[in-house]
């Protein structure tokens, strides 16, 4: 199962191709309910009241939540509705659960109506800001994330709040190294754009994001989608996928890159990395940049997918940068995401292992699983060589031991979930049989998955590594091998998606409607670790947690609103091996403590992430010039030094300064650079080489390198305190 963050996402440049042009402008008498919407509204109601896990019942506390979820979707930033709008809607929202209940969605489309009025007033009033610059001597502020502030009681108030944002868009794209010309020329065209993008609003827009209100306002993952967007979702199991290879979500008026599918196009390029955010796009070698910010994530999605081997640039602000960082432009030529890609990968670390530069190398292998795949339609067609997570993995353990490594490291990483089967039978390569994983349904009844096959791939020393972006059948999987005590979970918290959903087409029960009803994504279930406890919520907590220099409440689910809590179950039949290697844990978590806090690498990267963080969680910026900039230029040094300390621990050259007109090429070699080194995976092979050390299972290894040569004596039996 997929993570669903915050803002809905698509795998937007997967997509298959569709029409390139600019949809047409609505008319506002034409936003009015269809009989589609009113027997969609019926069968949504019908779904969740009698098969949603949570059994939330339709209510007036429920109608508030819809309400401020509708309100947040359109208007996130409180920038164009008025309290008094506000208000004159607030009280009819309190009948929004007898309004779902009877099917009737007049409210919710007067409330879109008179927003988009709100915007056209606020958009004609940006432009007349465009006739003469600001004046960037004034030393003031503008409050851009508004998600709390209180609603603007005049015109008058919403007035100041455009005049500070125009003013800090119009620093933004100065401080980039645009010229003034430039820059009225750019902020016409996206302030018109806005408008442009609401009067695109149809009726069946207005209708999924309201329901969506509805949604979302009962758990993260239920969510209705209708045909247009049914179409542009597609679940990744076959891995057959054509386009750029990216998954993209929005961030408040950006379009930020939620992850980076390795094998497409994107990936393989190694030029977008998750936290890009997409500010234009032009298609071709020659096309014009579209500025994007602002706009509707279907709309970009639109403007990103294309034909295999046609070419799409993208304008890209960098992770971490602030709105005036510079940006760059990279081209990617559209492609099919090959399978052996994307399928499950093997290398092989030689670590040090310790006591002096002579004490030689041990051999350990990591093995990669970027998801949970399985090609079901070669499986069901019979093809008896059909492509796995599982098939792929028992392959390469038996090569990695044919390599004599002394351990193995499974890198989870950012890899959201995928098939409950092959998570199941993944688990099953590394203990013999028993149960993965219980189920618990709507009803309340459970049901175990469980590995049958008896024997193991492989029984030597394991590492599981995951982070905040572990998420689902990849918690399934860590869970089981802490709980069975069959190796150690290192990194940060996991996601903490412990829910099941399933996708119903709505059309199948309705026949007259003609395929106009869209699809419904509930939560049908939640999982249950076999010792009890849920994956919801907390996720997976590793025995050796990583330093992140970021909160975990600040992440995952745990950071979503109106998810589901944390639960606890009678616990599975199941006999856990001896727990010797977690008698080490203290010592092995003291060890890569002390390391890591002499680690430039580690340091500077956990710098990295404290500044990325940190410009995300600013709520207000200078309007300054001087000020301004020199905070930008602060900014780009620390993170230019931090980037020379990981590039010295490996041996790289320093990288310089850029002074943002550099060749695309030079920041693409360095990129290629880049990918020689992962500080976190050298620190969870540190580890294992530790845990290979304090049980004893390294000494044939430091034998034989002491009688090659390679290892003083002093050293052969040398374990690390």
């Amino acid at each position: 199962m997929s993570i669903i963050s915050r803002a809905v996402f698509v795998l937007a440049s997967l997509l298959p191709l569709a029409a390139q042009a600019l949809a047409p402008t609505v008319p506002v008498e034409a936003l009015v309910p269809s009989p589609e919407h009113r027997r969609a509204t019926r069968l949504i109601t019908h779904f969740i009241g009698n098969y949603h896990y949570k059994r939330a019942v339709l209510d007036d506390a429920l109608s508030e939540s819809i309400f401020e979820n509708y309100l947040k979707a359109l208007d996130p930033t409180r920038s164009y509705l008025l309290q008094s709008d506000v208000l004159e809607f607030g009280v009819l929202s309190e009948e929004f659960d007898d309004d779902l209940r009877n099917s009737d969605l007049s409210t919710a489309y007067d409330v879109f109506v008179r927003y988009r009025q709100r915007v056209d007033e606020r958009i004609a009033h940006s432009l007349s800001l465009l006739e003469k610059p600001a004046d960037f001597t004034v030393d003031e502020s503008f409050n851009f994330n508004r998600e709390e502030a209180p609603w603007a009681r005049t015109t008058e108030e919403l007035d100041e709040l455009w005049r500070k944002r125009v003013k800090n868009d119009w620093l933004s794209l100065r401080l980039s190294g645009k010229k003034d010309e430039d820059i009225v020329e750019t902020l016409r065209k996206r302030y018109q754009g806005l408008t442009r993008q609401t009067a695109q609003f149809n009726s069946e827009d207005v209708f999924q994001t309201f329901i969506n209100a509805y949604t979302t306002a009962i758990d993260p993952h239920t969510a209705y989608f209708s045909p247009r967007t049914s179409e542009n979702f597609k679940i990744r199991m076959s891995l057959s996928l054509e386009g750029i290879g990216a998954v993209l979500q929005n961030d408040n008026e950006y379009t930020e890159v939620r992850e980076v599918v390795r094998g497409g196009p994107a990936g393989l390029s190694g030029k977008l990395k998750a936290g890009d955010r997409i500010v234009g796009i032009g298609q071709g070698a020659k096309g014009e940049v579209v500025d994007v910010i602002g706009w509707r994530l279907d709309d970009v999605v639109d403007l990103i997918r294309g034909p295999k081997g046609s070419k799409v640039r993208l304008e890209i602000l960098p992770k971490g940068a602030g709105a005036d960082g510079k940006t760059r432009q990279i081209t990617l030529v559209r492609n099919t995401i090959k399978l052996e890609e994307q399928a499950a990968q093997k290398k092989v670390l030689e670590v040090p292992l310790g006591g002096g530069k002579d004490a030689g190398k041990i051999k350990l292998g990591v093995i990669e699983v970027p998801t949970f795949y399985m090609d079901f339609d070669a499986r069901m067609a019979g093809d008896e060589n059909y492509r796995s997570t599982t098939r792929d993995v028992r392959k390469l353990v038996k090569e990695l031991m044919a390599e004599k490594v002394s351990g193995i490291v499974v890198d989870l990483r950012a890899n959201g979930g995928g098939s409950l089967t092959e998570a199941t039978e993944l688990t099953g390569l590394f203990i013999d049989t028993g149960p993965i994983v219980q189920v618990r349904n709507s009803q309340g009844r459970v049901q175990i998955e469980e590995d049958t096959d008896d024997g193991v791939a492989y029984d030597g020393p394991l590492i599981v590594l995951v982070d905040r972006n572990s998420a689902s059948a990849s918690e399934i999987f860590a869970a089981a091998i802490q709980d069975y005590r069959r190796g150690l979970v290192l990194g940060e918290p996991t996601f903490g998606k412990g829910t099941v959903q399933n996708l119903v087409d709505l059309n199948r029960f309705d026949e007259d409607a003609g395929g106009k009803l869209g699809q419904l994504k509930a939560t049908i279930a939640q999982f249950f670790r076999v010792e009890g406890d849920s994956t919801q919520h907390r996720g997976v907590i590793p025995d050796i947690a990583f330093p992140t220099g970021l909160s975990s409440d600040e992440q995952g689910e745990r950071a979503l609103d109106h998810a589901l809590p944390f639960a606890r179950i009678a616990a599975a039949k199941y006999r856990a091996l001896p727990d010797e290697e977690q008698t080490h844990v203290p010592q092995l978590r003291k060890l890569h403590q002390q390391r890591v806090a002499t680690d430039s690498a580690y340091q500077a990267l956990l710098a990295q992430e404290r500044a990325a963080q940190k410009a995300a969680d600013e709520t207000e910026i200078s309007l300054l010039e001087s000020k301004r900039r020199a905070q930008h230029d602060k900014a780009r040094r620390e993170q230019n030094e931090n980037e020379n300390r990981i590039r010295a621990a490996h041996g790289l050259p320093p990288v310089a300064l850029k002074n943002g007109d550099e060749e695309e090429e030079d920041l693409a070699a360095e990129e290629d650079e880049d990918d020689k080194y992962d500080v976190v995976l050298e620190e969870a092979a540190n580890v294992l080489r530790d845990l290979l050390l304090v049980t004893g299972a390294a000494q044939g290894r430091l034998a034989e390198a002491a009688s090659a040569g390679r290892v003083q004596p002093e050293h052969a039996n040398s374990v690390p305190q």
